[in-house]
């Protein structure tokens, strides 16, 4: 598995497109907000948490589509199934370089972000908490989703109706971490649900990745 990891990290950089695209459209998506909404510091640093958080799940969905295309279509994902690996082993090393590329860049680059919005500086510490298991969570969820669409009819336009109602619960609790006077229950939440898809979300899409190589 950690063998995988490396090729997949390797991969990434040396194709470097899709990471960049997403923070981009994370970082361009965040700033057209105060544009529409006008930059009074009121108005942004009430909804600042919900841009963010909005903002991160768009932009974890763009590579998604290749995170397992790619080695599908040039017989790559069967020899990974062939090598010894469970196929819920492949599918937690793709989810983990989703997050290690994307995820992890996006809470970087959140802190940035959310002082321009006009956050409340003590808020920043939470918001930047809750993105870690809430980063995590999307790229679990993301990759359950691409395996389950692999090789499907229009697995674009799939894609997203499968994954994003998977995914509001955690835009739900991670913004109301942010903002709820009291954020330890939605914590919690978030918590419980990493807890929850770290073992199922990979066994899911490892069968559907047997599914779809069959």
């Amino acid at each position: 598995m950690i063998a995988l990891i490396v090729r997949e990290l390797r991969l990434s950089l040396r194709h470097g497109a899709d990471t960049t695209a997403s923070l981009l459209f994370f970082i361009i998506a965040g700033t057209l907000f105060p544009f529409a909404l006008g930059p009074g510091p009121a108005t942004l640093s009430a909804i600042a948490a919900g841009i963010v958080w909005v903002c991160a799940l768009l932009a974890a969905l763009l590579p998604l589509d290749r995170l397992f295309g790619a080695d599908f279509e040039d017989g790559t994902l069967d020899l990974l199934l062939l090598s010894g690996l469970p196929a819920y082993g492949v599918a937690f090393a793709k989810a983990s370089v989703h997050w290690l590329t994307t995820g992890l860049p996006l809470l970087l680059i959140a802190g940035p972000l959310a002082v321009m919005l006009r956050m409340p500086g003590g808020r920043i510490p939470l918001l930047l908490l809750t993105l870690v298991p809430g980063t995590m969570l999307l790229s679990l969820l993301g990759t359950l989703a691409g395996a389950i669409t692999l090789g499907a009819r229009r697995a674009a336009v799939l894609m997203p109706l499968i994954t994003l109602p998977l995914m509001i619960p955690t835009l739900i609790f991670g913004a109301a971490a942010v903002t709820a006077p009291h954020p330890a229950a939605a914590l919690y939440m978030l918590a419980a649900m990493l807890l929850l898809a770290l073992p199922l979300a990979p066994l899911g899409a490892g069968m559907a990745l047997r599914i779809a190589a069959e």
